[in-house]
């Protein structure tokens, strides 16, 4: 006998009964966002890393494990890693450091070395960085909450000219410096787009250079430098777009006020990622001298 289906046949009555959840955790639901990009807006990993927790089954919801980052969440669950229950995402929030020479920006290094995340102030927040420094650079280094935030003010298009003071060992002159400015191929294939360094003075063979680039590549400015003969010994980072290190001393961390960020990144990064303006907002005041920023220059 073969199977029939009745496509006007009126369905029996039956008393309405809540849905029973799905089984397993791969549910979609239709409001709130996906696990991975919770965990970065609540300041616990970046979106990659809190996909690998959750691949390694570190992340709980409502006491199941995930099996998938292809979940979301509201924030009204009760949503843990490793054990420990995250809160809900705090306002968008970014510090100056000053970042000293000999410290890794890596939060641990299986050589065992010191990151900044051992020296930074317990007090602080949870932070990640926007954007590296390598061991033995220092100057500014911006730190966030908010993992978006971060992403955003990385990509190039922002047009963010980082500002470096260099001493290289080695022979130059200006001319030779301005070989860089229609950028420059390295011997391994690597591609820096234009570098803009002027000589500022000349000590016996070390020389002082004011570098400016937009890329910020791994190591560019050293890498940049031994192409035209130079040996940095010294490399210190002076501004992030329009951040200014300034006076900030060596292992120092100083916030930006919020209508600071949202005054200097209006242009440039969406008004979502950017920290709230209350409905009541204070009198704007100017910020401290070791706060000062400077608009990027167009």
């Amino acid at each position: 006998m073969t199977d029939r289906r009745e496509t006007n046949r009126k369905p029996k009555h039956r008393p309405n009964r809540p849905k029973r959840p799905s089984k397993g955790l791969e549910r979609d639901w239709s409001e709130g966002e996906r696990i991975a990009k919770y965990l970065a807006r609540a300041g616990v990993a970046s979106r990659r890393e809190a996909e690998a927790m959750i691949e390694r089954g570190e992340v709980r919801v409502d006491g199941r494990k995930l099996t998938t980052p292809a979940f979301k969440v509201t924030g009204r669950e009760d949503i843990r890693v490793h054990g420990k229950r995250v809160q809900a995402h705090e306002p968008v929030r970014v510090w100056r450091y000053h970042k000293p020479s000999g410290l890794i920006t890596t939060t641990s290094d299986p050589e065992g070395r010191r990151t900044i995340f051992d020296e930074l102030p317990k007090s602080l927040p949870r932070t990640i960085t926007i954007g590296r420094l390598d061991l033995t650079t220092e100057g500014i280094l911006l730190l966030t909450n908010d993992g978006h935030l971060a992403r955003a003010m990385e990509l190039p298009k922002t047009g963010f000219v980082r500002h470096y003071r260099a001493r290289a060992h080695g022979e130059t002159t200006q001319e030779i410096l301005d070989s860089l400015k229609g950028g420059v191929t390295l011997d391994d294939g690597t591609r820096y787009t234009s570098i803009e360094a002027e000589l500022e003075r000349q000590t016996g063979t070390n020389n002082w250079l004011n570098v400016r680039l937009t890329e910020g590549k791994n190591r560019e400015v050293r890498k940049a430098l031994e192409h035209l003969g130079l040996q940095v010994n010294r490399l210190i980072r002076t501004q992030y777009g329009p951040f200014e290190l300034s006076d900030l001393r060596p292992g120092a961390v100083e916030e930006i006020p919020a209508e600071v960020l949202r005054e200097q990144l209006k242009d440039v990064i969406p008004s979502k990622l950017l920290p709230q303006e209350p409905e009541d907002r204070p009198q704007r005041r100017r910020p401290s001298g070791g706060a000062r920023v400077h608009r990027r220059k167009r």
